[in-house]
């Protein structure tokens, strides 16, 4: 025993420990070294001790500053969520939208190739059933985005050999859509759904089968930095145009140049406006259509105008967030936060963590979707599916003192629908045999909501409601203004100042 004590006497607990070797001073140091040791020391410690001066300072403004607005985008998938997200952009930070013309320019182009391709798609189909065809003879590249048509029509129009000859000369337009994709998704970035077209509605829905693949990005991912080009000079990044490389002779807007002729001879073609109206295909209502503006989208030099930004048509996964500080009238400045979060029902579920200390909701419900379906499931109707998360929304416990807005948008093609003769009440049952015109059935739509807030709030709150076309900056931006205006009243009023 008395040995064992001996050994231990004899070692060094400080000498065993890592940490102490770590720190102690070199052996043999000469006082040189060691000045200049004990001067980098306390450098790095000055160092240190501004770092948490600023962390404290920062700590203390942030608790003397006004409360951030924080304020939740919320629907289903294309209900226009991140339509509105850029208009709060748009109104708030133009600078920024100047900085990303370049990556909204990649996105117009590839909603103009998807445009073209589902048409080429539409005539390989016509004329692969006129022929007994059962393959598409478009070639691995041409996707086949609607399930084959049992209309009898559909099956017996003629497609003529002009048609034919223009398609092939559309095909290499397939190389523009690869360029596109291969920036703007690069490894992790991107997912891509198979979608085919609905056989009772011949709108998108998800397929496993289904050949057409959607991009769809998340939104973390850097994909607006691939299209641009790096401006040195100062004064050149206020033209619009500056941090776009027209010279880059990989650029995909050379090629869609080159066939600007023949898209716009394909778009007038009047074979195929039947074959598009026979197959209840309405490109004119789907997110992305250009095909109106292919002269001024395909110009060699075109820049996108801030229409063009909110038109363009770019799924995204995840959640993104704007931040900007908002005067609202003579009120003091506050710190807006927008969340726009993905509204597939399977991502649904990470809603719930942005419920907390949250000061506003615009819930937007696509009332141009009365007559269409959901992408994830085909067996439930578009405003139907609006209808019951609505009732989940409002009815949620936590959500009791937030402030709710309702967007009904996609007003400019719900009343296209409506004057192209589609009955409202053929798909909404309960309204009867009322007149089919815009006032008395978006008059309807909003009074149906309006009822189920006040049925399922579980606290009485004022019902904010407003028909918008998100795509409209002029009318969006005093909506938007409006709801700004509300949600400060509103915090005012809970902190008693008003």
């Amino acid at each position: 025993m008395s040995r064992f004590l001996r050994r231990r006497s004899l070692v060094d607990p400080d000498r065993d420990d890592p940490l102490t070797r770590a720190i102690a001073p070199p052996e043999n140091e000469t006082a040189q070294q060691l000045h200049d040791r004990l001067a980098a020391e306390a450098e790095a410690q000055k160092r240190s001790d501004a770092i948490d001066e600023e962390i404290n300072r920062q700590r203390s403004e942030l608790k003397k500053a006004p409360k951030s607005v924080r304020v939740l985008l919320l629907g289903q998938s294309e209900s226009g969520k991140s339509t509105t997200l850029k208009n709060f952009q748009l109104i708030n930070s133009p600078k920024a939208f100047r900085n990303e013309r370049a990556s909204w320019r990649a996105v117009i182009q590839l909603n103009v190739v998807r445009s073209v391709r589902l048409i080429l798609d539409t005539i390989t189909d016509a004329h692969s059933n006129a022929t007994g065809m059962g393959s598409s003879i478009a070639g691995p590249g041409v996707p086949r985005s609607r399930a084959p048509s049992t209309d009898s029509h559909a099956l017996h129009t003629p497609v003529t050999p002009e048609l034919l000859k223009l398609r092939m000369r559309l095909l290499p337009l397939q190389q523009v859509e690869e360029v596109l994709l291969r920036k703007m998704t690069p490894p992790g970035s991107a997912e891509f759904e198979a979608t085919h077209l609905s056989p009772v509605t011949n709108l998108p829905y998800k397929r496993r089968a289904g050949k057409f693949r959607e991009i769809a990005i998340n939104s973390t991912a850097q994909w607006k930095g691939a299209f641009g080009r790096l401006v040195a000079n100062a004064r050149a990044s206020m033209d619009s145009s500056a941090d776009i490389d027209f010279e880059d002779p990989q650029d995909p807007g050379v090629l869609l140049h080159a066939c600007a002729e023949d898209i716009v001879q394909l778009w007038n073609d009047p074979a195929v406006k039947r074959l598009l109206e026979v197959n209840k295909i309405r490109l004119e209502d789907m997110g992305g259509f250009f095909l109106d503006s292919i002269p001024r989208v395909t110009a060699l030099r075109y820049v996108p105008t801030d229409d063009d930004i909110l038109r363009a048509r770019l799924k995204t996964l995840g959640v993104s967030e704007h931040r900007f500080t908002l005067k609202a009238g003579n009120m003091l400045s506050h710190d807006w936060r927008v969340y726009d979060v993905g509204g597939a029902r399977s991502l649904r579920a990470a809603w719930a963590p942005y419920f907390d200390d949250l000061d506003a909701i615009i819930f937007l419900v696509p009332i141009s979707g009365f007559n269409e379906v959901l992408l994830e499931d085909p067996s439930v109707n578009k405003l139907e599916d609006s209808t019951l998360l609505w009732k989940h929304i409002v009815s949620n416990p936590l959500l009791q003192k937030t402030q709710i807005v309702l967007f009904l948008n996609k007003v400019d093609l719900f009343r296209a629908k409506l004057d192209a003769g589609v009955k409202f009440g053929h798909y909404v049952v309960s309204y009867g045999e009322r007149p089919n015109d815009y006032e008395s059935t978006s008059s309807y739509i909003r009074k149906k909501f309006g009822h189920l807030f006040k049925q399922y709030s579980p606290a009485q709150r004022i019902f904010y409601s407003h028909l918008t076309s998100m795509t409209d900056a002029h009318s969006t931006q005093q909506i938007l203004m409006n709801v700004k205006d509300m949600v400060i009243r509103e915090m005012l009023a809970q902190s008693s100042l008003v």
